[in-house]
């Protein structure tokens, strides 16, 4: 394979040096925060309550680490179950998910008519009866989603090199004190007390910032010794006075700060190119699973964007750079509903118009992150144009970087390539007619060059074949459900 011509060397940003691993991880649960459907900061705030927790309860060091990175990361798995979520109820899956939350699912009158309010939205009668009934028919359907929640969640966290304590919180979040929580039914003390912890913040702070303070303690009450600990409950009821506490919560630009001061220990972990790493691997994993048809998405445009660069001439740094860049070009997706981006048929214009948001979210995510900020506008520029005509800023040539322009042209090929919804993956040959016809205007011709020449060689088709990343975590059972799932058989 013929080398293309170097390239001239890209226009970056300066790096962030030192950057504590709080710092990244804090930053990227905006993203969890959008798929969830929760209000931004929610993973933020119920980390400050989870803390508050800990140390009124007078855990140790150990086990306080493991809860700041487990509530952190709870939400990892959110992602996974949110396409089946959207089929089910034929509704935008954060909105299902954010009112689902403030349900008490043991109460089932008030469980059906919150089901019942939440399918179909925006359909006729006749199709959200049909969904509604089609929830209704579907025996353990909860236990199955919150299952599939708390496995990727729980492995992500292995995969990432937290305490096992971390993955098991993560795991068991969603188990109730009477025993009729998920995925296992653990019950009282068999439940993790960082998972009790979990479940009973997390709670708190949704209910807070929907009905206030008030509301959430009164909610905490009336689920004392079912959904959650007694024992704890009591703890958050002594809060109820701590006015100037509850109004830092809502202090939305100090939290990342906040946050980011509780990390236990006495000298604070740092973020190596390693870490960053599996981070940014971890984090693609989080957003191909929201879509089937975008299983590996993510990896193969980082891989192929990578392939391009080298041949054009990038260095080990830029590379690197380009690699994570292109792992999370798509975060922003996380905050598009399932309805659209699985959507068979041709899209609406409204529906186009919110695909077509992602690349603000994608955007105004990674410059959270100290130790991204400085590929943010590249990575999130990866639908921009040539000639102007791209979206979501229409922004031309001068002001897309060499990354951007590798971006742009790996996401289309792996676009055509793959199957999606409304088609099936188109042959190389075909991709790459249709990519010349854009080359000059859409792609910059040195890169679409290099394309050319990656894809003609097959180098491609090895990339996207070479193996399951290690952090490619999509199959696999978490090993904490699975113990707890033998120790209660």
């Amino acid at each position: 394979m013929s080398v293309v011509r170097p390239f001239p060397p890209d226009r970056r940003s300066p790096r962030a040096t030192t950057v504590r691993l709080a710092e990244v991880i804090s930053a990227l649960t905006y993203a969890l925060d959008l798929t969830e459907g929760q209000r931004p900061g929610h993973t933020l705030r119920t980390a400050l309550i989870a803390m508050r927790f800990g140390q009124e309860l007078g855990l140790d060091p150990d086990m306080m680490g493991a809860l700041y990175y487990a509530t952190l990361l709870k939400d990892a798995g959110c992602s996974s179950n949110a396409a089946r979520m959207a089929s089910l109820f034929g509704t935008d899956d954060q909105t299902v998910k954010r009112a689902m939350r403030l349900v008490d699912w043991h109460d089932k009158w008030r469980l059906a008519m919150r089901t019942a309010r939440n399918c179909g939205i925006g359909r006729n009668p006749i199709e959200r009866i049909q969904h509604f009934l089609r929830i209704a028919g579907t025996p353990q359907m909860t236990r199955e989603l919150i299952q599939l929640r708390c496995e990727r969640g729980a492995q992500i966290a292995v995969a990432l090199g937290f305490p096992r304590l971390s993955s098991e919180a993560i795991a068991h979040v969603d188990e109730h004190w009477c025993g009729l929580g998920h995925p296992v039914g653990l019950a009282g003390e068999e439940i993790p007390l960082l998972s009790r912890v979990l479940l009973l913040a997390q709670t708190v702070e949704a209910y807070w910032m929907e009905n206030g303070i008030q509301a959430a303690l009164e909610m905490a009450r009336a689920r004392r010794g079912k959904w959650f600990d007694p024992k704890l409950v009591d703890v958050v009821l002594t809060w109820r006075s701590d006015a100037t506490w509850w109004e830092s919560l809502a202090d939305f630009e100090s939290l990342d700060a906040a946050v980011v001061a509780l990390e236990p220990g006495g000298s604070p972990m740092l973020a190596t190119d390693e870490r960053l790493d599996a981070i940014s691997y971890a984090f693609a994993a989080v957003i191909d699973a929201k879509s089937p048809f975008t299983y590996r998405h993510s990896t193969n445009v980082a891989r192929y964007a990578v392939g391009i660069a080298t041949l054009v001439g990038a260095d080990a740094e830029l590379a690197r750079d380009i690699l994570r860049a292109g792992l999370l070009h798509d975060i922003g997706k996380l905050g598009v509903s399932n309805r659209i981006l699985d959507k068979p048929g041709k899209l609406s214009d409204a529906e186009r118009d919110e695909v077509r948001k992602h690349p603000l979210w994608t955007m105004q995510i990674l410059e959270r992150v100290p130790a991204f900020e400085h590929f943010a506008e590249a990575s999130a520029r990866h639908h921009e144009r040539l000639d102007g005509r791209g979206y979501p800023w229409s922004l031309s040539g001068e002001y897309l970087d060499f990354t951007a322009r590798v971006l742009a042209a790996s996401d289309v090929y792996e676009a055509l390539t793959a199957d999606r919804p409304y088609r099936s993956g188109m042959p190389v040959g075909k991709v790459l007619e249709i990519m010349r016809g854009d080359r000059g205007t859409a792609f910059d011709a040195t890169v679409f060059d290099a394309t050319a020449a990656m894809a003609e060689q097959g180098a491609f088709s090895l990339l996207a074949s070479s193996g399951d990343e290690p952090f490619d975590i999509l199959r696999a059972e978490s090993p904490v459900i699975a113990e707890r799932h033998s120790s209660v058989a």
